[in-house]
């Protein structure tokens, strides 16, 4: 046998005893670890939040502008490199644009992720409560889901914001209250197969409560998915919250976020139309690298591709 085949078989090997000791995290990570795609979209995910994290901070010491101040005399000042908080140039109120793209994006990523949260929590819920006990409350369940499900949600999302007009907090709670029904359905289909599983009915045979077998035996089962589906509901809720604050409906000034920066932006094309381009940008990135982290994690965490290395 040459060299190469004794390589070869080295390597399958390794790579067999690594996929039969390993568990589902520590393989994730391995094959998260080996995908450059997906280690590029978290690193740029990382740069963006650690910039957003550090808002205050860099607002006061590198660019030395708080992002409600004015300057008049500065409005629609071009991009330089004269001072720092005039790269991105100014607004029409003669606010830095860099310094708010920072503060926006502390309110975009807030936005995107807590609402996930919320939607995690309820979908999920609601999602292995019916798939478990089934009977009426599975009726109960998907008579809600069907019923939002066929009201539009754009015209939902405006009626609700039209009169309401909520602060960012109760905003993105309502987003996220909003934005369950697809988990829920995953949770529920996944929760149909697991009910029947060998573990679970074991677990029914000696006496264990309906709580400890969700919590316990269904929930972890379902969680790498939920992950995954966490990570493009993220994307989604901060182009709803984009969209809703273009057309005038989602978080208002002068709380600055990508969306209503962008709504700014189109109302002055004329005078700085430098003004467009940085949260459109940041937009885009941040939700081109969330749904491909998302498509990462869905290769990673594939029960079929345990035991094969990712190619």
């Amino acid at each position: 046998m040459s060299t190469a085949q004794l390589t070869a078989v080295g390597a399958k090997e390794k790579v067999e005893k690594r996929a039969a000791s390993a568990g589902i995290w520590s393989d994730a990570l391995w094959r998260i670890r080996r995908d450059p795609t997906t280690l590029a979209a978290l690193g740029t995910l990382a740069i963006i939040a650690v910039i957003a994290l550090a808002a205050d901070f860099l607002s006061q010491n590198f660019f030395h502008r708080s992002f409600t101040q004015q300057s008049l005399l500065d409005s629609y000042t071009a991009p330089s490199g004269d001072e720092p908080y005039l790269w991105l140039g100014t607004d029409d109120l003669g606010r830095s644009q860099i310094v708010r793209l920072m503060y926006g994006a502390r309110v975009s990523l807030a936005v995107g992720i807590f609402g996930a949260l919320v939607s995690m929590f309820v979908g999920v819920s609601l999602g292995i409560s019916a798939g478990f006990f089934r009977g009426w409350w599975d009726d109960v369940v998907q008579w809600v889901v069907n019923t939002i499900a066929n009201i539009p949600g754009l015209f939902l999302f405006l009626f609700i914001f039209a009169y309401f007009r909520p602060e960012p907090v109760p905003f993105t709670i309502l987003l996220g209250l909003l934005g369950w029904i697809g988990i829920q359905l995953q949770a529920r289909g996944l929760t149909f197969s697991i009910r029947e599983r060998e573990y679970t009915t074991a677990a029914r045979t000696v006496g264990a409560t309906p709580a400890r077998i969700m919590f316990r035996h269904i929930l972890p089962n379902i969680l790498p998915l939920m992950i995954i589906v966490a990570a493009v509901d993220v994307a989604g809720l901060i182009l709803t919250e984009s969209a809703l604050s273009f057309i005038g409906f989602g978080i208002q000034p002068p709380v600055a976020s990508w969306g209503n920066m962008l709504t700014r932006a189109t109302q002055f094309t004329t005078h700085g139309p430098w003004l467009i381009y940085p949260p459109g940008v940041m937009i885009f990135t941040t939700v081109l690298c969330l749904y491909l982290v998302g498509d990462g994690l869905r290769d990673a965490l594939d029960p079929r591709l345990r035991g094969t290395e990712k190619r």
